[in-house]
């Protein structure tokens, strides 16, 4: 999932590569802003990610070492999504804050691809530790199903 989010910051940032490629001078305010905006957003766009890997990886050993409780991993894995849910509630927070902030800059055909993407990947990074643990029950189901070798 944390690839997910990563290529969701990646498009982000690429439907607002066109408005720094356009013939603006380089002393408009406007664009000096909006390339600032998008380089603290990268970097906020990696801490979440490497936040997300951390909780898969909290998630992965909460659910082996629950065996095979199922409630028991659950709980456990619920807990570990509702500590990091206020991480993904403040990046989502944060690129709304970033997609604002490229709209000026944007030519109208960006501005409406950010119009439509924006609330489809601010879903899809408020439901990051979920995703993430559905992932994880999935894949475990997946091989406590799957034969064992001869």
């Amino acid at each position: 999932m944390s690839l997910r989010i990563a290529l969701a910051a990646a498009a982000v940032l690429a439907f607002s590569a066109p408005a720094f490629a356009q013939d603006a001078p380089t002393a408009d305010p406007a664009v000096a802003a909006a390339a600032q905006a998008e380089a603290a957003f990268e970097a906020k766009a990696q801490a979440f990610q490497q936040a997300m890997v951390a909780m898969q990886g909290e998630m992965q050993t909460a659910l082996t070492a629950a065996g095979a409780d199922q409630a028991r991993a659950n709980a456990d894995m619920d807990a570990i999504a509702a500590r990091y849910q206020p991480q993904a509630e403040a990046f989502a927070n944060e690129l709304d804050a970033f997609i604002t902030s490229q709209l000026p800059v944007m030519p109208p055909e960006g501005q409406a691809q950010m119009a439509q993407m924006g609330p489809m990947l601010r879903g899809q990074i408020m439901g990051a530790p979920a995703t993430i643990k559905a992932g994880l029950l999935q894949a475990a189901a997946a091989g406590a199903a799957a034969p064992a070798p001869q």
